[in-house]
């Protein structure tokens, strides 16, 4: 059974005005901020549209708790008011996101890009109660501190100062109650893994080799189970490749793209 609907669309950042489109579904702790590499480089092959999902940053709150398949349907209505269908690129939980859109709405994905991601963490109980801990944690640190304490793990140890703050500054700016709550207990609720196969849309697998918080073997099992895959690993990454190494990032998805939706060399 789906949950309440937003209170209004969600907030987008677009760029690009020619071209298939790739929607890109953000992280659990982030927003429409954290693809501005893929805004920049992307745009100039395909439209680009980046959302802040329900409750989160600039998008409203919505009217009640949102299940997967609410999200997914926020999703499937942004493509829709676009006309034709979507590449969708999800980031850790927005990679969530796009396999449940792709399973529930399968003629508005026409492939899948799946960063950093995993079945849910409904597939861990430990992982499950961690994300049910993140409205509690939220509510007593605030914004500011919950993303300094949570921010640096997304990236590599590596990482450049600079790129740290900016993590930081997008979570700080985007997460709030009670989105960041509907979001954590949706993520603790699902399990996606015997859906996988049934998913037959043509999907990149990207995973930073220094992942910390999902993992590369939360990343195999994706591309493993899923019906048609390819599986990269992008080096000196954390958690956010696609903020950490945005060079060999965008160069994944452009062959993926160029694939799938035959843009021109």
């Amino acid at each position: 059974m789906s949950a309440a609907v937003p209170a209004a669309g969600p907030h987008v950042t677009e760029a690009g005005a020619e071209g298939p489109l790739l929607l890109c579904l953000h992280g659990i702790g982030s927003s429409s901020a954290a693809f501005a590499p893929q805004l920049a480089e992307l745009s100039a092959y395909v439209r680009v549209v980046a959302w802040d999902a329900p409750g989160y940053a600039a998008s409203p709150d919505p009217r009640g708790p949102l299940t997967l398949d609410g999200y997914a349907d926020a999703a499937a209505a942004l493509i829709e008011e676009r006309g034709g269908s979507a590449h969708v690129l999800g980031v850790s939980w927005g990679g969530v996101i796009a396999l449940r859109l792709a399973a529930r709405h399968p003629g508005l994905v026409d492939s899948l890009i799946l960063a950093d991601s995993s079945a849910g963490s409904g597939a861990d109980p430990a992982k499950a109660a961690a994300m049910r801990e993140r409205a509690r944690e939220l509510a007593d640190a605030g914004p500011r501190a919950f993303a300094e304490r949570r921010g640096p793990r997304l990236v590599s140890a590596g990482a450049p100062p600079d790129l740290v703050l900016r993590v930081v500054d997008t979570m700080a700016g985007a997460v709030r109650l009670p989105g960041h709550g509907y979001a954590a207990e949706a993520m603790a609720a699902t399990d996606l893994r015997p859906e996988l196969a049934g998913i037959t849309v043509p999907a990149l697998v990207i995973c930073g080799d220094e992942d910390r918080v999902t993992g590369v073997k939360a990343s195999q099992l994706l591309a493993g189970a899923l019906h048609k895959s390819a599986y990269v690993i992008v080096k000196n990454a954390g958690h956010l490749a696609n903020q950490e190494q945005p060079r060999a990032f965008n160069a994944w998805v452009l062959s993926h793209l160029r694939i799938t939706a035959q843009i021109p060399e």
